[in-house]
């Protein structure tokens, strides 16, 4: 029998948007009280997505890559190989904490695994995500880790989304997570030389253990 407390790591390469969407909402209503939460880390092949209250005005160029409205929250962002995407599948119930808690445990996993990089990254509780300071030798800072997460019968699916060694261009085409002049960044620009796979591997340990703590915030 499988132990609910676990927290199952499932690689799953390069998934199509739409369909994977799909897999998710399929696995959170079919779900009970003793399935075992888990993490899917993945990437997807180039694709914008809009949230929930998305909206239109963000995006300003779509050019020849997909839109998909999503049931995600927050704004528009840009999907692409070369980008680490974490699905959350999380039992908050079971968990015994709440969504503004589950954010902060993200956001925490996030810059703990960046900070073993030798990157320096905080959260802002005014804006979800990831940031650093003075990327590429520019002033202000850049967003390099991106949160969208949805709540049905008391379960998590969506989730992060680490910007890794990609092709940065097509943030340029959107006000990236609603906000005008957002500048992004990746791990490739700030010297990190680690791999998908690599990051994957390191995040779901701090996942695993940031969202395995009890407790409420």
């Amino acid at each position: 029998m499988s132990d609910p407390s676990q927290m199952i790591l499932r690689r799953m390469g390069l998934c199509d948007y739409t369909q994977t969407w799909a897999q998710m909402r399929a696995f959170t209503d079919q779900r009970t009280s003793e399935t075992p939460d888990q993490l899917w880390a993945l990437q997807h092949p180039p694709v914008f997505t809009q949230g929930q209250a998305g909206k239109p005005e963000h995006l300003l160029a779509a050019g020849n890559i997909p839109v998909v409205q999503s049931d995600r929250g927050g704004q528009i962002t840009y999907h692409g190989p070369g980008q680490l995407v974490m699905y959350v599948m999380v039992d908050l119930h079971r968990r015994g904490y709440g969504i503004r808690s589950l954010v902060t445990r993200i956001e925490g996993a996030i810059v703990t695994t960046l900070a073993g990089y030798g990157v320096t990254a905080y959260a802002d509780p005014d804006a979800p995500g990831v940031y650093v300071d003075d990327a590429g030798g520019l002033p202000g800072r850049a967003k390099i880790g991106s949160l969208g997460l949805r709540v049905r019968r008391g379960c998590t699916f969506h989730g992060l989304a680490l910007n890794v060694d990609m092709d940065m261009e097509p943030f340029l085409h959107i006000n990236p997570c609603g906000y005008i002049g957002q500048r992004m960044t990746q791990l490739a620009d700030l010297g990190c030389t680690r791999s998908v796979d690599d990051v994957a591997t390191d995040l779901a340990a701090q996942l695993q253990h940031a969202l395995g703590q009890p407790g409420k915030i």
